[in-house]
This record gives structure tokens, sequence and C-alpha cells, in this order.
């Protein structure tokens, strides 16, 4: 669906810190994606979207494409929610006072029951990334100059610093007994203890700086639900003002990389169902067309579709999208925009 033009916001609140979101380059022609027989142009025009603050998760039938509130806050990070292994929490980062710095971990019912706060201090932790038995939390956090990686209990307490590069680590991701995350414009893994760092994509250019908020590099990786595979999002154009980029796959291993897309839009943020068939992903059209919309894209680039209901509104802005457990719903971020 066509949105009014507005800036790209993916990673904006920390972009400066080494960390990203967006996503674009050429134009696929995707199918529109058609809802089931319940959510008919008469139903969906009764729809309408909840609001609940200018930041929102929700949930997202694509079968009725009908949209649900989880939580509604003004302080929510659009840099990532995720589902744990379970299907019934999100975990996700808020701002608890006025400075950036005061951002905490925070854990809600897949219903939108049961907050709890999961950190508590006067670091940035942002970034969430769940273990793969739903028992911890890997994190950014910025502690000394730079953010690193961090493990917390999901109950809270036993934080610990799990792996610093040297430079601005960020966008984490956690399967197969391995974190994955980004740095210095390109991807990389680490063992869950810390130990074998290993550099999986060496884009051409990595580093080079256009017009764009960001150089020319990797971002975003996401773990497939076995660890075997990484979606991610590749600057290749950064001569526009928010860059063009693309999506691909790679093994862990760094071998096989594919290309996804090959696009004029900012496309990224994406995540994997869990079987590995679908993926879902954030577009967002820079020109005359403007967009901020949910995109499904097979695992093997086929079947491009358009999940985004017709009836949300022009200043709703959609980031941070995941399947539910069985694929049937995306939560994902809300931004009224203001």
């Amino acid at each position: 669906m066509n949105r009014v033009l507005l800036p790209l916001l993916f990673l904006a609140s920390f972009l400066a810190a080494g960390c990203v979101q967006q996503a674009p380059t050429a134009t696929p022609v995707p199918t529109v994606f058609q809802p089931s027989a319940q959510a008919t142009a008469s139903v969906q025009a009764a729809m309408t979207v909840p609001h609940g603050g200018q930041w929102g998760i929700y949930s997202l039938d694509l079968a009725s494409q009908q949209v649900e509130l989880v939580y509604g806050s003004d302080e929510i990070y659009s840099s990532a929610i995720r589902l744990n292994p379970a299907g019934d929490e999100l975990v996700f980062a808020k701002k608890t006072g006025a400075a950036d710095e005061s951002t905490e971990l925070f854990i809600i019912g897949a219903d939108g029951s049961g907050l709890r706060q999961v950190t508590n201090n006067s670091f940035w932790d942002l970034y969430p990334a769940w273990s793969p038995d739903g028992t911890r939390i890997a994190f950014l956090s910025k502690r000394e100059k730079d953010l690193d990686l961090y493990v917390v209990d999901a109950s809270g307490g036993n934080e610990r610093k799990l792996y610093d590069s040297g430079d601005n680590d960020a966008d984490v991701d956690w399967a197969g007994g391995k974190l994955v995350f980004t740095t210095g414009f390109k991807i990389w893994t680490v063992n869950e203890d810390g130990t074998g760092a290993f550099q999986v994509t060496n884009p051409a250019n990595a580093g080079r700086w256009g017009s764009a908020n960001l150089p020319i590099g990797d971002y975003d990786p996401r773990f497939s639900s076995d660890g075997a595979r990484i979606v991610f999002e590749r600057l290749e154009n950064p001569n526009t003002t928010h860059g063009g980029y693309n999506l691909f796959t790679i093994n862990s291993d760094g071998r096989g990389e594919r290309r996804l897309t090959n696009d004029n839009y900012s496309q990224g943020l994406a995540s994997w169902s869990r079987d590995g068939t679908k993926i879902v992903y954030v577009v967002a059209a820079i020109g005359e067309e403007g967009k901020y919309d949910l995109y499904s894209i097979d695992a093997d680039g086929s079947d491009n579709r358009d999940v985004t209901p017709s009836y949300f509104p022009p200043d709703f802005l959609c980031h941070a999208p995941v399947f539910s457990g069985d694929g049937s719903k995306i939560f994902f971020v809300g931004q009224w925009w203001q």
C-alpha cells in the first residue's frame, strides 16, 4: 500500500552508534496479497488500527487482516522485537527516562499480558534476542566505549559481557549454539560462550560512504530457526539519501550466498518463519511513491508479496516484523508519525 513520503527511521535511533536498519535497490513486482473471504473490501473498510501511543507492538492476522494492539507506548524502540521459542512472549527495548541511555529490556505476553522489566541500569540496553531454549536473552549494551554483546537471564539478573570485537557490535540474533551480529559493516558469528568469532560475509567496498546515512555493508542478520541460514540486508548503493538495500541469504559457514531482491526500494529488517520457508521484511519506497509496508517472500526469492492491510492509514509506519510460531500472524512495531 502507498504511504506518504517520510524519512526512513529503521534504526535511526542508534545509527550513529553503528547499528542498522533499512534496505533498498530495483523494483520487484510483488504479488498483491489476497486475503481470505472474510477480509473483503467492505470488511476492511470497517477496520481500524488501535492507537495506544506513538509506538505500539501489534499482531496482524494474515488471513483476516485484522490487527490488534499488544502494547502501546511513546517509548518503544523500533530496533527489534523477538518472539520466544515457545511463541507466547515478546522481548523488546523501551526507554524508561529522558535520555537514550535509560533504555531497558522488557518482556510481554504475545496476548499483551504480563509486562515485566528484564534489565535495570544506567546503560543503553537494546536489540534483544532469545536463546534457543528461551532461558536467556542476548542484547547490545554500551557500557564502555562502544556497543558490545551481553547476555542476561530471561528472568532478570546474571548479566555478563559475552563478546567485544573492539568496535561497535550490532544487530544480534541467536540460534543453533551461535550468535550472529554485525561489526565493521560485515556479518560475523560467535559461539554462545563468546569464543570462535567467524566472519561470514565480505561485501565489496564495505565501509565506503556515499550520501546515504550508512556506508556500504551488510546489516541486520537473522538466523533461520536451526541456525543454518542467515538473512540480511546489504547496502549496495550509497548514493541516495537513504541508500539502496537488498535482501540476501547465506549459509552460516559463509557459503551459498543468494540474492532475494534487486529493487529500487529500501528493504530490510527481515526475519524467518519457524519452518524456514518464508521471510517477512519491511519495504520503504523513496521518491514520489511513499510506503513503509510489510512484505513476505519465500526463502528462494519467489512469491514476493505485500501483506500490509489496505486500511492502514498513511501516518502508520511498520517496523521490525516477526512471524508467529505457526506463521499465521506477524508481530511488528507500528509507529504513528508525528
